[in-house]
């Protein structure tokens, strides 16, 4: 290693400065917003993607290098959602405190409850399947809490002069989100629990309809992340004309030529969802988990 590269790993290494705000680059708009109610005045936080790209296929731009070049911290999903573009780009940042293993390397995924980990070999065949379990987590407020409880843990032990204010926060706001995912719940499962079967377009929903207590008897997609064919089409659309309440859940990110066919052809309801918080507009995460359930608890409703 050259002298020089050696100054910068051990400069990056030192602990921050009393009065220097922790830097955090988060991979995605919704673990940004996380981030920064948790770091508060302590933290300045930058999302790599906006809520309208799908993260599986997010462009490696160059100029993600020089923002992660410069970070404390970077705040991953994990289970894969970001394999086809982070590595390169950490990698490229020579930023010795985003390292795996590193305290500057906070992986949420190894805080929550996974769901469809899956049995034995994974392959192509599949479709799009994470070995490590469904990575989309961030669309259940309970995990959410989780995220923001280790998160503080993890800040604290960056900067442990602001520790008391990262912790006062991180358990503010999980018990906020707590809070809010019981009553959404509850207001969910007072439905009859044949109202609450929705067609999903991917199976990024499965810890939405988890924590709402939704089933999705047929997704739009005959295996994850592979197009749907016209035989699967007209099997999506006949089991969609036998729910009693006929919504199709996408987010906003996904092709709508099918499902709006669909919608039309079963005279059924088409919710878009956000691919994320809304954080270049100074939304909360909670508030993105309104945005989400309130339309689906009233189209279930109807």
């Amino acid at each position: 290693m050259k002298l020089s590269h050696l100054v910068l790993a051990l400069l990056l290494l030192l602990p921050l400065p009393a009065s220097a705000a922790v830097k955090v680059v988060a991979t995605l708009p919704s673990l940004a917003a996380i981030a920064r109610e948790v770091g508060g005045a302590d933290a300045t936080v930058e999302s790599m993607l906006p809520p309208n790209i799908d993260p599986h296929f997010a462009d490696a731009k160059p100029s993600l290098v020089v923002t992660l070049s410069r970070a404390d911290l970077l705040v991953e999903n994990g289970l894969e959602l970001e394999i086809g573009w982070l590595p390169a780009l950490v990698l490229q940042s020579r930023n010795a405190k985003l390292a795996q293993g590193a305290n500057g390397r906070f992986d949420a995924s190894t805080v929550v409850r996974r769901l469809e980990v899956p049995r034995g070999a994974v392959d192509r065949a599949q479709g799009d399947v994470h070995p490590g379990g469904n990575p989309h987590f961030l669309y259940d407020p309970r995990a959410a809490a989780a995220v923001a409880r280790a998160l503080a843990t993890r800040l604290a032990a960056i900067d442990p002069t602001h520790a008391a204010g990262y912790q006062s926060r991180a358990a503010a706001m999980a018990t906020e989100l707590e809070s809010f995912g019981r009553a959404q719940t509850a207001a969910f499962a007072a439905l009859p629990a044949a109202n609450r079967a929705v067609v999903t377009y991917h199976r990024s929903l499965i810890y939405l309809c988890d924590w709402l207590g939704l089933t999705s008897p047929i997704s739009v997609e005959p295996r994850p992340g592979v197009a749907p064919n016209p035989a699967h089409v007209a099997k999506v659309l006949a089991q969609l004309k036998t729910l009693p309440k006929r919504v199709i859940l996408q987010e906003e990110f996904y092709p709508t030529s099918t499902t709006s066919t669909l919608a039309r052809l079963g005279s059924a309801t088409l919710i878009s969802i956000e691919g994320g918080t809304r954080f270049d507009k100074g939304k909360r995460y909670i508030d993105h988990l309104r945005a989400i359930s309130a339309p689906i608890l009233a189209a279930l409703s109807r």
